[in-house]
This record gives structure tokens, C-alpha cells and sequence, in this order.
């Protein structure tokens, strides 16, 4: 874990000391689940059997909820906010950030798909790309902009170590 302090640069009236990121990346997770289940309702539902879809989806949703577990570990131990709203303290680089920088955000997806897939709504899939899309534009792509302009140099070596989603 990286413990670097903010660069004097970063302290003046242009920037805010936060990502300014476009919503609460649970709500545009949630939203676009609440569409996709629309979606599902109005168009029809699933041809899985049960015996399938159930055990699968749990999985996912299993696997989403240990990354979201271990991003929370791992900034707690970084003593830094989850809050995208609350300026960072440091740059969290262990535990799950050592494989991905956005475990939070592909925990999240993994959780959506699996409720969608356990629920056999497979037009509840269909707006998962788009809520992709709007994390990885409006809040990933705005946080990294934050975090060079915080930490600078580290935070830039970080992102040339570890991709962005996988």
C-alpha cells in the first residue's frame, strides 16, 4: 500500500479534493438492474432451468460479494474513505488492488449478474453493459484523474503495474 501525501500542486482552487465522480456507483449498478428486470418483465423470462441458473447465479453473487469484502478490508486497512465523495487518504495497492484497480465496480458487476442470473431474467443482463459503460466513464475514468493529480507520479506507476478492470 502506497502512503503518499497529496503534491503541493493539487491544493489550489481549481480542483476539488474529491473524484467529483457522476453518482454512487451502487445506484448506477442498482438502477440499471431495476431497468433490466423491467425489461424482463415485459419481454419474458429465462429458458434455465432452475437446477442451472440458481447455482450459477448464486456463484457469481458469491464471487462479487468476496471482492467488495476484500476492497473494504483493504481500505480500511489503508485508513482511507470508501466514500467517492471523502478525499482519499493514500492509494490503496494491496490485497485484490495487486490484480485490478476497481475491485469494488467488478465485484458490484459480478453481484448484478448473478442476481440476474439466479433470478433466470436474462433481459435483466441487458443494461449491464451500459451501466459499465457509465462506471467506467463517469466514475473510474474521473477517479483516476483525481488520484494523478493527488498523488502524482506513484498513483501513474500504480496504473502502468495493474489494469483497469482485469
Amino acid at each position: 500500500m502506497m502512503t503518499t501525501g497529496a503534491s503541493p500542486q493539487f491544493e489550489s482552487a481549481e480542483h476539488s479534493d474529491t473524484a467529483g465522480v457522476i453518482a454512487p456507483p451502487p445506484l448506477i449498478y442498482l438502477g440499471a438492474l431495476g431497468v433490466g428486470f423491467g425489461l424482463d418483465r415485459m419481454i419474458g423470462t429465462g429458458t434455465l432451468p432452475s437446477a442451472v441458473s440458481v447455482p450459477i447465479g448464486l456463484a457469481s453473487v458469491a464471487a462479487g460479494f468476496g471482492l467488495l469484502a476484500s476492497f473494504r478490508d483493504a481500505f480500511r486497512r489503508g485508513e482511507t474513505p470508501i466514500d467517492p465523495y471523502t478525499p482519499s487518504k493514500t492509494i490503496v495497492t494491496d490485497g485484490p488492488y495487486r490484480l485490478t484497480r476497481n475491485p469494488a465496480y467488478l465485484g458490484m458487476a459480478l453481484t448484478y449478474a448473478g442476481i440476474a442470473i439466479a433470478a433466470n431474467a436474462p433481459w435483466a443482463l441487458a443494461p449491464l453493459p451500459v451501466a459499465l459503460i457509465v462506471i467506467d466513464r463517469g466514475v473510474i475514468a474521473r477517479e483516476e484523474r483525481y488520484l494523478e493529480r493527488k498523488f502524482g507520479r506513484p498513483y501513474v506507476e500504480y496504473k502502468r503495474r495493474v489494469r483497469r478492470w482485469l
